[in-house]
């Protein structure tokens, strides 16, 4: 982005039942664990401390039903909703939809040690990082006031690449976590992270892929 942004304060939807058994998903959808749910709230605390509410703050989220629920745990308490934005959806899958990592490396094995974005930029009809940076740089270049962005992990690291003035290709070494919120502001970025009860990480660990 080549103009200052407002405050951007960045989520990623809570764990899902796919994400839980390491499934990407894509243009799919899967619920939100008992985990997702928890991860929103907390999340949702920590924007209460930063003191966002409707008075200052936009809000945007995309359309899937994963990042509409955690909008809604997370938002619905500060007084805020979010508007729906198609752009904000995950990057599309193609041939990998459902799939573990384990499925996709005996089907289409890749190289060892590959960087992230290489990866899903070798999925078999899936959307290309072109595509999606374009509707992510249009998303950026309309807002005008402090928003808070609820999206997916992808499109996540998309966004805070362009918003930081970095290149596309660097969003897939930035420190992104599900359930923290990412905070870009002043041309930085900082990961705040939520504090989750013991029971929920008890009865639903942490998970990778999707």
């Amino acid at each position: 982005m080549t103009r200052a942004l407002p405050e951007l304060l960045l989520l990623r939807h809570g764990q899902t039942e796919w994400n839980r058994e390491g499934r990407f998903q894509g243009a799919r959808d899967s619920r939100l664990t008992e985990l997702g749910c928890a991860q929103a709230a907390a999340m949702g605390n920590v924007l209460r401390e930063l003191g966002v509410g409707a008075e200052s703050y936009m809000a945007l989220t995309s359309p899937q039903g994963r990042a509409r629920d955690t909008a809604r745990l997370a938002l619905g308490p500060l007084g805020l909703g979010a508007g729906d934005d198609p752009r904000l959806v995950e990057i599309g899958m193609g041939d990998w939809t459902g799939l573990t990592r384990a499925d996709i490396d005996g089907r289409w094995p890749g190289p060892p040690d590959e960087p992230l974005f290489d990866f899903y930029c070798r999925c078999p009809g899936g959307e290309t990082f072109t595509d999606l940076a374009g509707r992510a740089e249009e998303v950026l270049a309309g807002l005008d006031r402090p928003t808070v962005i609820v999206t997916h992990g992808i499109t996540l690291r998309v966004l805070c690449a362009l918003a930081l003035g970095l290149p596309v290709e660097e969003g897939g070494r930035l420190p992104t976590r599900q359930g923290s919120v990412h905070r870009i502001a002043g041309g930085r970025m900082e990961v705040l992270e939520a504090h989750l009860p013991e029971p929920a990480l008890a009865a639903n660990p942490i998970r990778t892929g999707g």
